[in-house]
């Protein structure tokens, strides 16, 4: 049964409308999908990577948990168990110095200490930074209150062991301050002036040593014990939600667009494949000819 101009007509032209729906949904689709990562590409990167030399903050983790019998014996050990724990928080508000003026209010609430902050930019688009070090038993309450301020674009926490560290530098300590002893004990000896000088170059090396590492040791005196808040604040409008129809309406235009190139695309490669037939064609007829005349 022969098939109507119209059914061949329907029955090749359905591909095409099936490839610009296609178009259609996967354009509606792909601007949902850009327009999540972008709202999250301006927040990603780490502020305080970059600042150099900032404060750090370690606490203990206590074991109370001990048999009356390994009190003495363990209480050194457990009070020895250091460990770095940090939050970064990232948020975005409309309202700049309300919410600057909320989270000096919060870090005074928790007893919390401002060790670094930093403003930047003009306004509109200001942005504040802050290193807060909180009591570690107050960590997670701050850390869930400041969540309240502003639209928080993104949040982490990191917690690092720093036993060993701790231990590493208590005996560092312990080695230099028994060199320290020995060559202390050597000045008290007589001997040549050149070898007195470079023993009282050696000591002063030895006490700057101690000196440094008693700053470094400082941070983890139990009085000096916090976990590190890191919260940037950057002004900007709300985020406005686009609409389905907008979607759509852009999602057509790219669609009709792109469309039309592609049917175009197309319809100049079969002209040219036409084009190149014939050529060919007529040129197998040219030989035919060109041979019988010789022939």
């Amino acid at each position: 049964m022969k098939q109507t101009f119209r059914q061949r007509l329907w029955k090749s032209g359905k591909w095409y409308i099936a490839l610009f729906f296609l178009m259609l949904i996967f354009r509606l689709i792909y601007g949902y999908v850009i327009t999540d990562m972008s709202s999250g590409n301006d927040y990603t990167n780490n502020f305080f990577s970059s600042v150099e030399n900032l404060r750090k903050n370690y606490a203990s983790d206590n074991n109370k948990m001990m048999m009356k019998s390994d009190v003495v014996q363990q209480a050194s050990i457990a009070s020895a168990q250091k460990y770095e724990k940090t939050a970064t928080v990232k948020s975005k508000t409309s309202q700049f110095e309300k919410d600057v003026n909320d989270i000096k209010k919060i870090t005074a609430f928790f007893a919390g200490v401002i060790q670094y902050e930093q403003n930047t930019g003009n306004k509109g688009s200001r942005q504040m930074h802050w290193l807060i070090g909180i009591n570690p038993e107050k960590f997670d309450s701050f850390y869930l209150k400041i969540q309240g301020i502003g639209q928080v674009r993104s949040m982490e926490i990191t917690k690092i062991d720093k036993t060993n560290e701790f231990r590493q530098l208590n005996a560092k300590k312990a080695s230099l301050e028994k060199t320290l002893a020995s060559l202390n004990e050597l000045k008290s000896r007589g001997g040549a002036i050149s070898d007195y000088v470079a023993l009282h170059d050696k000591i002063l090396e030895i006490e700057t040593q101690l000196q440094e590492l008693g700053v470094e040791l400082g941070n983890f005196d139990t009085e000096n014990e916090f976990c590190t808040v890191r919260f940037s604040l950057y002004e900007g409008a709300p985020d406005k939600k686009i609409s389905f129809m907008r979607r759509l309406k852009v999602a057509l235009e790219w669609t009709i667009k792109y469309y039309a190139i592609l049917i175009f695309s197309l319809l100049g490669l079969v002209a040219t494949l036409f084009i190149l037939l014939l050529v060919i064609d007529k040129l197998k007829v040219i030989k035919m000819v060109t041979n019988k005349l010789e022939e």
